[in-house]
């Protein structure tokens, strides 16, 4: 691993010649490598200057968090008690006093449904609008407001977790650019519960630091050394993504967003020792740096107990204990972290925040005292950039299985984000996305 500042990069060769310089070349001006348009400071018509999505991967059910059904039979409503909050009328279950406490500050949609049970085909539906056909996958909507926007030092798309979602079989397809190709994917960060900064694109020389990408002779030097290290066809493995890793290194702005050190510890503490955490307080940081939209994902993979995975939300065994334990402690701490550390700083007003899974999971408790997949009915969470707050949208019926009023689909979904960033339905059709999309009523103030 190479230190560079107070973040880390991994190391690795395989570079041409041609490129490697030209790298080297432009690096003293890292906005020429990168596509001309609007910088980040163009904001146009857009509410939101920034999106944050929290993706909840993996699926929390809405009954025992949001949405809980205390006169339900004693198979479908759970272990859990319900407790007031700051919105008349509205409960919450007992696992989250601090989001109770804070109502009054984002918008509940308890009617969001989705249109598969596989985590890798909803969460492409929940991510693009679209599912997954023969034509192709639709981008994300981050890679759309990346290309509206434009960018400028920083990426316009970032994604924070330790890699692109998934489960154990394989990656969840809606995570980036899909038909548009990979220069439109997120730009990967990731980020420990230390608030260790990786950056997977990232593929530097032993040695080479961000100074010395403006020195041709160590340049060379540095390139010969590659040249006797490694065969010829790995030195082709250059691309775009790897030259926006070095553009971003040689950025001030970049090193400043990315640099944790220069929180206080209070406020580190305040988020908590976990990824998540310190995830979230790299986004806040990333959105005063106007970034467009960032992603923090909660686990790279769904499942909760399978070895060599991350803790996702997929709980078909200890639902209860996992939820009482250790998953809403994390959220109910963390979003409300976030949603007060915004609005102190004054940033909440132009940034939309969103929480959401792919899907709920099932009412009727399992043979195993928990909950599995369920597409048919979910919450969402939305604050900021002219959320009404205090507001609860949508409603389930009595045991939680479906939608009674009007379902929020991920096409909804979509267009609310990209209209409220400034990407009007010209635009979109333009771009040739989210056909048939319309913003979610009543939402907006």
């Amino acid at each position: 691993m190479l230190e560079v500042g107070s973040f880390r990069a991994r190391t690795c060769d395989g570079v041409s010649r041609r490129a490697f310089l030209k790298a080297g070349l432009l690096a003293p001006f890292a906005s020429a490598m990168l596509p001309a348009a609007a910088t980040s400071q163009d904001y146009g018509q857009a509410r939101a200057h920034s999106v944050i999505l929290l993706w909840l991967w993996g699926a929390p059910s809405h009954l025992d968090t949001f949405d809980p059904k205390p006169n339900a039979p004693p198979e479908y409503r759970g272990p859990f008690a319900t407790i007031p909050t700051r919105t008349p009328g509205l409960r919450f279950t007992e696992v989250l006093p601090r989001l109770a406490a804070r109502s009054n500050r984002f918008a509940l949609v308890r009617s969001n449904k989705n249109f598969h049970t596989g985590h890798t085909e909803a969460g492409t539906i929940g991510l693009t609008g679209n599912p997954d056909e023969a034509a192709g996958i639709a981008p994300n909507f981050g890679s759309i407001l990346a290309r509206h926007r434009g960018q400028d030092r920083l990426p316009s798309f970032a994604s924070i977790g330790r890699g692109s979602p998934r489960d154990v079989v394989g990656i969840m397809r809606g995570y980036g650019g899909g038909v548009w190709g990979h220069n439109h994917d997120p730009f990967q960060v990731g980020c420990t519960d230390r608030g260790q900064i990786d950056i997977p694109a990232l593929r530097l020389l032993k040695g080479l630091t961000p100074q010395h990408l403006a020195d041709r002779r160590q340049l060379v030097q540095s390139f010969d050394q590659l040249r006797r290290q490694t065969e010829q066809g790995e030195l082709q493995r250059w691309d775009s993504t790897c030259r926006r890793a070095y553009s971003l290194l040689t950025s001030p702005e970049a090193r400043i967003a990315l640099d944790l050190n220069r929180e206080s510890q209070q406020a580190r503490d305040a988020y908590g020792q976990t990824s998540f955490g310190q995830s979230c307080l790299l986004a806040r940081r990333l959105v005063e740096a106007r970034v467009p939209y960032i992603q923090v994902n909660w686990s790279q993979y769904v499942e909760a107990m399978t070895p060599n995975c991350d803790f996702g939300w997929d709980t078909h065994i200890y639902n209860f204990e996992m939820l009482a334990d250790r998953h809403c402690p994390i959220f109910d701490r963390v979003f409300s972290v976030l949603l007060d550390d915004l609005q102190e700083r004054g940033l909440l007003e132009h940034t939309l925040v969103l929480a959401m899974g792919e899907f709920g999971r099932t009412p009727r408790i399992n043979g195993q005292a928990s909950r599995d997949h369920w597409p048919n009915c979910y919450f969402s969470i939305w604050a900021g950039a002219g959320v009404r707050p205090g507001l609860v949208l949508g409603e389930s019926d009595r045991l939680g299985q479906e939608p009674i009023t009007e379902p929020i689909t991920p096409l909804m979904v979509g267009t609310t984000i990209l209209d409220r960033a400034g990407v009007p339905s010209q635009a979109r059709a333009e771009m040739r996305v989210l056909t048939g999309g319309r913003v979610i009523s009543g939402l907006f103030d």
